[in-house]
This record gives C-alpha cells, structure tokens and sequence, in this order.
C-alpha cells in the first residue's frame, strides 16, 4: 500500500499524511464576508484569521492523534466550504473531549 492515499472527502483531495491538510478557503471567506452582520468581518479578517489557524495546526499538527485528524478533516470539509480555523476547533474540542474520557482534565486523573 501506497504510503499517501488520496482520500475524496467532499470534492476536496486530501493526502493522508504528517501535515496539515492544504484547504481552499477562498470560497469559506467570501461567504462569511457577505453574512457578516458587523462592518470589520470583511473576506480580509476571514483571510487572517484563517492562516492564523493554519499557522497553529502546523506548529501543533502532531499532538493529535491520526483519528482525530481523520475525523476532523472529513467534519471540517463536509456540506460547506472548508475552513482552517473549524478544523482545529474540532481538534482542540477532541483532544479536550479525549482528556476527561481519561478521566480528567487534560489527560490529569482525578482522586475521588
């Protein structure tokens, strides 16, 4: 087996590797631009905020778990635009979510 494969999620290509997924969020800005209720949301701040997002993924990309990034990719891509800054939401809400099924906060066990 081919140590890349190809995964189809949602009309967008994403190899299944050690980096961040490269996601088009082109399409994600200018429509948050066009239903932004405040006048400094414009496709600009989207823009920012979402290489902001993906500067973080790839400083952080391998504290996640490979099913947790799996999981978010396909949730981040699904029935909309793709967007940097929901797919690390989604693994920064996984690892939290991971922590108190071990038991605690962050991994931590709690004494009862």
């Amino acid at each position: 087996m081919p140590p890349l494969l190809p995964i189809l999620l949602s009309s967008h290509i994403w190899l299944a590797a050690d980096r961040v997924p490269v996601l088009d969020i082109e399409p994600s800005c200018r429509a948050a631009a066009s239903a932004a209720v405040s006048g400094g949301r414009n496709e600009d701040a989207c823009k920012k905020d979402e290489q902001a997002a993906k500067t973080k993924l790839e400083q952080e990309w391998n504290q996640f778990t490979p099913a947790q990034q799996a999981h978010c990719v396909r949730l981040s891509t699904l029935g909309g635009s793709p967007s940097y800054v929901e797919l690390l939401t989604c693994l920064e809400i996984d690892k939290a979510a991971s922590g108190l099924k071990d038991g605690g906060l962050g991994g931590e066990r709690i004494e009862r």
